[in-house]
């Protein structure tokens, strides 16, 4: 979906790092130039009072969606932990996110620090499209009750608490068990997500297009412990053991909940997406060769 218009009457929630530098600088250019063009910008107090900001700049005490009501979108400065924020308040309020990488790796973000002036005159002419990525819903039973619930862009990671002793978990994918085993843990990864953690542990990278589940291991004891890659439709399940010590649930590495011995964790296919603003159309290819600077010396093409 590509989307053009005139800009009159919008506005845009722009989150960042207001702890670095950098980021401070790169606000303060892109709410100048949104400004300059007649874009109305949005911030979190608490994030304005670090940047010299004009008074037309209106701030708002939360980013729920009521803090993002009428906004078109929500631009992101910052590093994968600052992306992963955004992302938690875009699937809440459904505005899509475009991110601008501060960090390192950046897969969710759309373009660098370098960009920021080409960024400001993509939403100023409104030459983006918007796609959704699918996420993960998550649930924990204990004694059979369900005890907490949660979501995921990138990854819900069962791992151990402590560093002493494995965590013994049996995996399931679809009611039925696939291996028992013990080791730092399991990584329930979406495809956006099978460039973070899960790849960090050995999971394969599966393009963003590709409707799927992941389930990766971490570092375990077992003679059977491959990565998985099953059917959106399926469900995945973690259950750990009774005789192991606690676990604990990260989900996008950002929100966590104590498992107790006995604990099972479900995860499905998330019902609500989030979405992003692209402004390129460059494969994910090109994206995976640039973000890890592979080695491609020497490829010569398809014949003509």
């Amino acid at each position: 979906m590509t989307i053009k218009s005139d800009a009159q009457d919008r506005t845009v929630f722009l989150l960042t790092h207001t702890g670095r530098a950098a980021a401070i600088r790169s606000a303060e250019r892109v709410v100048q130039g949104l400004l300059r063009c007649g874009i109305g910008v949005r911030l979190l107090a608490d994030e304005a009072a670090d940047l010299p900001l004009p008074a037309a700049v209106e701030q708002v005490a939360e980013i729920g969606p009521e803090g993002v009501e009428g906004c078109e979108l929500i631009i992101v400065l910052g590093g994968d932990g600052t992306l992963l924020r955004g992302a938690e308040f875009a699937r809440a309020s459904g505005v899509p996110l475009l991110g601008v990488n501060l960090g390192r790796v950046g897969f969710l973000a759309e373009a660098e620090r370098d960009d920021l002036d080409k960024v400001v005159d993509r939403v100023v002419t409104r030459e983006y499209e918007v796609e959704e990525r699918m996420t993960l819903d998550v649930l924990v039973r204990n004694d059979g009750r369900i005890v907490h619930t949660d979501w995921a862009l990138n990854e819900a990671s069962v791992e151990k608490a402590s560093r002493e002793r494995l965590l013994e978990v049996v995996t399931e994918v679809d009611g039925r068990p696939v291996s028992r085993f013990g080791g730092d843990g399991v990584v329930c990864a979406t495809p956006t997500g099978s460039t973070a953690y899960a790849f960090s542990a050995g999971g394969p990278v599966v393009w963003p297009e590709v409707e799927a589940l992941l389930m990766v291991p971490i570092s375990a004891h077992a003679l059977f412990a491959k990565p998985l890659v099953t059917s959106p439709r399926s469900v995945l399940a973690v259950e750990v053991q009774p005789e192991t010590p606690n676990g604990v649930l990260w989900c996008d590495g950002r929100r966590t909940v104590e498992l107790p011995a006995g604990a099972r964790v479900e995860v499905r296919r998330g019902a609500v997406p989030v979405r992003l603003a692209r402004l390129h159309h460059a494969s994910f290819t090109d994206r995976l060769v640039a973000k890890f600077a592979l080695p491609v010396a020497g490829w010569r093409g398809a014949p003509a």
